[in-house]
């Protein structure tokens, strides 16, 4: 159904025809439904504007759909209307189109709501939106946008000061859904599998269905996810070819510190300044964050020295990965070390995951320390210590750790649990199903 159409039914408070919802629809119709967690359970009823950015395919239209919905049967006719990014081909459509659905609200409509689906699509959608909003002309109106498009939306959301109303909260990352929600779900048919499926799906509630449903990911997920990622660098005028080149490079070190020359001489880039910019879009993208190695003494990161690079996206990883992971039995066929760095990414996928729900002041930052005979993997924003281990582990395998770290306590992800007075060993399971708020080990 067209916009024009839709929003003439919202005017009359229709939401009951199927075609108005084929998003929603289509989600209904899958063998399972997951619930969205990324910190905003219930849209506030004061006015302002509200900034969601998200990876493509993780469901933020289908979001958008049911919040229009639920709007309207809240709130009554004629209270809330829509916009499609992708369908404008200027700012000024996005202009025309704002400044004639303000005129369109019902006068005795208490809640009014604008939901514009994919604003960064709009090239300087900011200005517009400034605009309006300083005109008055939504002055009573809460916006609700999302985008793909990372960097437009944060920095357009910069460039937007004192027009977010007086909302405790206006910028949210749209997240994978939580393990503990996959596992309520599918966890009784996949049984102890659970987990890897939900490493290969990456927490994208299409690629989770399917992989519960048919044992395999999507071919034409992968695809979508693949052409999002690529179709955004080259739209910035980078190379596709060396996109996949440095892509490859990093997936090769995974789990290994590597510098930014050394990354662009390995990927055939010009410099590190180049490299250093497909890194800063890749991280613009929810994809790959850079991991700096953390200073014990300072409890800083240094960010001159080389650094690891991780996947928080991990249907990305199955997209781009050369192993081309679809099933479950094909990740179980992978080398040991292999699997660690799948490990290790899954592991900081939910750090940060973690982090964003927590509101942690800059939750990408993200470390590992190392010295000339020991690593630990993970130093959280919080300075929680974490290390990764695919296989067994035990307490002795750690009895230099107390030594140097005399106050602080240390996770230690593995097959083996154990328990210590300052180290915990876990399972990977047992580490995704641990609430956010347990997550604090360190006294530090």
């Amino acid at each position: 159904m067209d916009v024009k159409t839709l929003n003439r039914l919202l005017a009359e408070g229709q939401v009951d025809r199927e075609d108005m919802w084929p998003r929603i629809v289509e989600m209904e119709s899958k063998a399972a439904q997951f619930r969205f967690e990324f910190g905003l359970d219930e849209l506030p009823l004061e006015p302002g504007l509200i900034l969601i950015r998200g990876p493509r395919q993780y469901g933020k239209s289908t979001w958008l759909d049911m919040q229009l919905r639920w709007s309207i049967q809240d709130h009554g006719k004629a209270s809330a209307f829509y916009l499609n990014g992708d369908e404008l081909a200027s700012a000024e459509d996005l202009a025309q189109e704002m400044i004639a659905l303000s005129h369109a609200y019902h006068p005795h409509a208490k809640i009014k709501r604008l939901f514009i689906d994919e604003i960064t699509a709009v090239p300087a959608w900011e200005k517009i939106v400034k605009r309006l909003i300083d005109q008055g002309l939504f002055r009573d109106v809460l916006i609700i946008t999302t985008g793909s498009k990372a960097t437009d939306l944060r920095r357009g959301s910069e460039r937007l000061p004192g027009r977010k109303g007086k909302l405790k909260q206006s910028e949210y990352i749209f997240l994978p859904i939580s393990y503990r929600e996959f596992k309520h779900v599918t966890g009784k048919e996949l049984g102890e599998k659970t987990w890897i499926a939900y490493l290969l799906a990456g927490g994208s509630p299409i690629a989770c269905n399917d992989i519960f449903q048919f044992e395999r990911l999507p071919e034409y997920f992968i695809q979508l996810m693949r052409d999002w990622i690529l179709g955004e660098i080259v739209a910035s005028g980078r190379s596709r070819l060396a996109l996949t080149q440095l892509l490859h490079v990093i997936m090769r070190y995974g789990g290994k510190s590597v510098g930014y020359a050394k990354l662009a001489r390995e990927g055939g880039l010009a410099n590190n300044t180049v490299a250093s910019g497909y890194i800063e879009q890749l991280s613009d993208l929810l994809t790959v964050l850079p991991s700096w190695p953390w200073d014990h003494n300072t409890k800083t990161l240094s960010l001159r020295k080389p650094c690891k690079f991780h996947f928080v996206n991990l249907a990305a990883v199955s997209a781009l990965h050369p192993a081309g992971l679809r099933h479950i039995h094909e990740y179980e066929a992978l080398s040991p070390d292999l699997q660690g760095i799948f490990l290790e990414w899954l592991v900081a996928q939910e750090l940060w995951r973690r982090a964003i729900l927590a509101n942690v002041e800059n939750p990408e930052a993200l470390g590992f320390w190392a010295s000339k005979e020991h690593e630990i993997d993970f130093v959280t924003p919080d300075h929680h210590l974490i290390e990764v281990k695919r296989g067994r582990a035990g307490p002795l395998d750690f009895s230099w750790f107390s030594k140097i770290f005399p106050k602080s306590k240390l996770m230690v992800i593995c097959d083996t649990p154990f328990q210590t007075q300052n180290i915990t060993g876990m399972t990977i399971e047992d580490f995704l199903l641990t609430a956010p708020t347990t997550l604090k080990y360190s006294d530090e």
